[in-house]
């Protein structure tokens, strides 16, 4: 019924007892630049491997596929950075859920080859299954081999073999190239399969190198890029080509290198990760314009970001978020902070956004660069235990909208329009005539103000920092909107009727304003909502958040279809799942996550997860009769919505009982450090020239552990000479990543321990670090015959040469050697990591005995091992080793998220590494920090069955050295999850 307007402003402004949940292919080739005009239309399907031919190309607005308007809204993440292949699916799916339409991945080149011509595809590292998953998903793929990464990864992704070969990286130069192409040739004859241009796959987008800001106005450079086009192009990609440009200097535009001849399939994308502590930046058509302007520098492509941060990273030491971690980075960039900044590259004209980190995962092994620790978390909207965050939030409702609102996909700038105190962006379809005003408050105190729009005084309340989004003239299906204070959210046809749902923070007062000649049929399906008929006008009003979902029905007026509107917010938004299959589109609302949808003879089959206990509620496809969630029958009864609700909850997650570690066995190691010891099986370090950019001292070996095939890892050296008399001290000068250290013992005893210092402002982002240690030797080892001075370093990470100067090659390891009162002739042997583990990597173990012997590995035979109690406060240097199990028995229909926490004076020097069931898990550095957890995944932790835990501790003499308390950590849980297959953890 229509209310009079006393009755309706009343209920507008009251605050009513809430509703409980439940209230409410086309053909061609890749085309170039658009040849025509393309109107705004509905959006492609989600994507699949269909095997049908597609097309995809571009205009100045948008990407166009099959003819059809993209928005894309991408999130990165790194499948070697998750190293359980079911657990990829997991995220796949949850991005999708969320609102992503694509997913970025760097494909690591150091991550697949362990030497020269030898390439692995398989297990952890099988691209192609996870390709696969992503087009079963329904998601594009930004594909991002490289060959140079970055990442935050050692060497930037170039695998350490190269760090001893001749020729100048990222250039033309033809001896780097030949291992490049080779790599390319890997790479690409995976990604061929997966193009979507030929349906075998939903490849979409294809970038070469990253952020190379060298060698941009020399021929080297551009031969170089021209070089890497030519080859992928060569080797079938025909998706569109791109490049990352580092912090928008309009390097790599369309024309700016050889193409052969090809015109109309290279955009020009740039990266950003703007501070939150100042206003977003405008890098498009609102900034200053031209060739360091952002989008500005390509103005016939449409404007691309394939890095926004979504986080940031956070170095040894944790600087940059005051040693709290990626907690610091998801509070600081908050969800507030992603609306904010989003909404003004969706108003500056930016139409492909990729998100960098959605989910940042973990740098296992010795796979960190310098510049980070093993977490790479990154305050991303998923967090490193795959757990969705409040981030997900705007990202949820933006990319729903952007994928379900077409008129988002071609906006230009409109006149400008003034709101007190708050900066406005008007933009309009030239097609619909819809408008979007992005409103941004860039102060710390909120803001409430009016915006002229649709010949009114809009009411718009927007807090601290934060943004809003509003429309004005935006089409429902027939039905045209005046304007809204609230943010579209999605618009969707269900059961022959259309769905639209609108959002915003709780508390706020809803407005929504629909056209309409005679009055329709207005059903209040929640008792929060007020409307009246005016004039043509509908006016309804609802209050966000008093009671979850609250909805209103219209239908009766011009409209051909019952339009259902409903009002969300923050926290009911992300329980508002669509998805569409073969038999129609579908709106879900309840769960924590839904996870996929299907129809077989009109049953809705669901599955998904839950966290407590939920109600359910869904708008299906016509004819859906009833209802599974995870393979269980649901009853139901049809609302007046045009819904199917559960007539009882679904499940919430069964409690997760997690073992007391105890049970530990200890041995001490590094018999190197004996002189009695064997090294006659080691490599004698007699090289005398090297390609590192490190300098060779003259008339002396080279002590460098990449020149003799150890780039990962801890390396030992024993160097045995004769006489040392009158020898006062010695000098060791060695180089490393951050957090490098070096230990030293004559003739077995210790002779002290030197570290590279904790990272400060100025030199967070050093990639070698460079120390000479001076050890005095004391007067009783100052003697004839023979000795042997042993000599451990934990090496570190290699350089990420984002300077394009060589800086991977760098050396790691001892550079060189000197003694105070004497000169003795020292021959020198060296040994690091064993030949790599065929099922874990190269860059799971380095060069420690227990490592070498598998005292890592399931099944090893500790027995004989001396038992430990935690915590410890022993005083040794060198290593000790740690060993325990535990079992676990998770219910198989739960995902439960489990870390390994370590916790201990922070004044006490020790350090860890960690081994779950053989799989490096990261290192663990007690003086240092800020890590203190690590998240042990599903897939190599048994979940239903017993795990082997091992511990290999660096102590110095300078303090007591734990471990102090070892426990596992429930990161979270939900009833749902998806098949976990285990992971290979080969033993003894």
């Amino acid at each position: 019924m229509a209310l009079s307007r006393r009755s309706f402003s009343a209920l507008a402004g009251t605050a009513a007892l809430g509703l409980a949940l439940g209230g409410s292919g086309g053909p061609g080739a890749p085309s170039a630049y658009a040849a025509r005009s393309v109107p705004t239309g509905p959006p492609p399907p989600p994507p699949s491997a269909d095997g049908r031919r597609h097309s995809v190309g571009f205009d100045r607005h948008s990407l166009l596929v099959d003819g059809r308007r993209l928005v894309l809204w991408s999130g990165e993440m790194h499948p070697f950075r998750l190293p359980s292949p079911s657990l990829w699916l997991d995220v796949l799916q949850k991005m999708r859920a969320h609102g992503y339409n694509a997913v970025s991945v760097y494909v690591a080149w150091n991550y697949h080859s362990p030497a020269p011509g030898r390439y692995d595809f398989t297990g952890v590292r099988d691209l192609d299954l996870f390709l696969r998953m992503a087009a079963q998903t329904g998601l594009y793929v930004v594909l991002r081999p490289g060959p140079y990464i970055n990442a935050e990864v050692d060497g930037g992704g170039f695998p350490g073999w190269l760090t001893v070969t001749e020729g100048s990286a990222r250039t033309a130069d033809p001896v780097y190239l030949k291992h490049v192409d080779e790599w390319l040739t890997r790479v690409d004859a995976i990604a061929a399969r997966h193009l979507y241009t030929r349906g075998g796959g939903t490849v979409l987008l294809y970038q070469i190198e990253n952020e190379y800001d060298a060698h941009v106005d020399e021929p080297a450079g551009r031969a170089y890029m021209s070089h890497l086009y030519k080859k992928v192009r060569a080797d079938g990609i025909d998706v569109p080509l791109f490049h990352n440009d580092k912090a928008r200097n309009g390097y790599w535009i369309p024309g700016s290198f050889d193409t052969g001849g090809e015109s109309g399939r290279w955009l020009y994308g740039f990266d950003g990760y703007p501070s939150p502590s100042q206003p977003p930046p405008d890098w498009g058509r609102f900034g200053t314009g031209g060739r360091t302007g952002g989008a500005t520098a390509s103005p016939r492509t449409p404007g691309f970001l394939p890095e926004f941060g979504g986080g940031w990273f956070d170095p040894w030491g944790g600087i940059f978020f005051k040693g709290k971690g990626y907690a610091e980075a998801r509070r600081t960039r908050d969800a507030a902070y992603e609306r904010r900044f989003h909404l003004t590259n969706l108003a500056n004209g930016i139409t492909l956004h990729n998100v960098y980190m959605t989910y940042g995962g973990t740098s296992w092994g010795w796979l960190p660069a310098p510049v980070v620790y093993t977490s790479y978390d990154y305050g991303a909207a998923l967090d490193e235990g795959r757990r969705p965050t409040s981030k997900l939030v705007p990202m949820h409702q933006t990319g729903h909208m952007l994928q379900r609102i077409p008129d988002f996909a071609r906006l230009d700038p409109a006149a400008d329009v003034k709101a007190p105190g708050l900066k406005v962006y008007h933009l309009a379809n030239p097609d619909t005539d819809a408008h979007v005003y992005v409103v941004r408050n860039d102060g710390d105190e909120e803001v409430s103000s009016r915006l002229p729009a649709a010949g009114e005084e809009l009411p718009v309340t927007v807090p601290a920092r934060d943004a809003r989004l509003l429309v004005t003239g935006l089409d429902l299906g027939g039905r045209r909107v005046r304007y809204a204070t609230a943010q579209p959210m999605l618009f969707m046809t269900a059961d022959g009727q259309d769905v639209a749902v609108f959002c915003g923070r709780r508390g706020d007062m809803a407005r929504v304003v629909l056209e309409s000649a005679e009055e329709p049929l207005v059903t209040r399906l929640s008792q929060q909502a007020a409307y009246v008929y005016d004039q043509g006008l509908v006016h309804i009003v609802v209050p966000l958040g008093a009671g979850g979902l609250i909805g209103v029905r219209v239908e009766g007026d011009e409209g051909a279809r019952p339009l259902l509107l409903l009002f969300a917010d923050e926290a009911t938004s992300v329980r508002l799942w669509p998805y569409e299959t073969p038999s129609g589109s579908l709106l879900v609302y309840g769960p924590a996550l839904l996870r996929t949808a299907a129809v077989h003879d009109r049953t809705l089959r669901l599955t998904g997860d839950t966290v407590e206990a939920t109600g359910l509620e869904v708008w299906g496809p016509r004819g859906t009769r009833s209802v599974t969630w995870n393979g269980r029958p649901v009853r139901t009864s049809p609302t007046g919505s045009g819904s199917l609700r559960a007539t009882a909850p679904l499940p919430g997650v069964p409690e997760v009982e997690l073992p007391v570690l105890g049970g530990w066995r200890m041995r001490h190691e590094n018999p190197e450090s004996a002189p009695s010891f064997d090294d006659s099986g080691w490599q004698p370090a007699d090289r005398t020239s090297s390609h590192s950019t490190t300098p060779v001292p003259e008339g002396r070996p080279v002590l460098f552990a990449d020149d003799y095939g150890f780039h990962y890892g801890d390396v030992w050296y024993r160097g045995t000479f004769t006489d040392a008399t009158g020898v006062e001290a010695v000098s060791l000068a060695y180089s490393t990543g951050t957090q490098g250290l070096l230990m030293a013992w004559l003739d077995g005893e210790p002779l002290g321990t030197h570290r590279m210092p904790v990272p400060d402002n100025g030199t967070i982002r050093r990639g070698t670090w460079q120390a000479t240690a001076r050890f005095a030797v004391r007067e009783r080892l100052r003697t004839p015959g023979r000795h042997v001075l042993s000599v451990l370093v934990r090496r570190m990470a290699h350089d990420q040469d984002g300077g394009s100067r060589d800086t991977h090659k760098a050396a790691r390891g001892l550079t060189a050697v000197d003694f105070t009162g004497g000169a003795p002739e020292v021959r020198w042997r060296i040994q690091g990591a064993a030949a790599p583990d065929p099922v874990r990597g190269p860059m799971n173990n380095g060069g420690l005995f227990g490592e070498r012997e598998g005292w890592h590995l399931p099944g090893f035979p500790d027995h004989d091992w001396e038992r430990a109690t935690f915590p410890r406060a022993a005083r040794r240097q060198g290593v000790t080793w740690y060993r325990t199990t535990f079992k676990l028995a998770v219910d198989p229909g739960v995902d439960a998220s489990i870390g390994l926490t370590l916790e201990d004076d922070p004044h006490r020097a020790w350090r860890a590494q960690i081994f779950l069931n053989g799989w490096n898990m990261g290192q663990y550095v007690n003086d240092v920090g800020p890590q203190h957890t690590f998240v042990l995944p599903n897939g190599i932790l048994r979940t239903r069955g017993e795990n082997t835990l091992a511990l290999a501790v660096l102590s110095e003499l300078t303090t007591p050295a734990g471990p102090g308390r070892v426990r596992l950590t429930l990161l979270g849980s939900a009833a749902g999850g998806v098949p976990v297959t285990p992971v290979a953890c080969p033993g003894r």
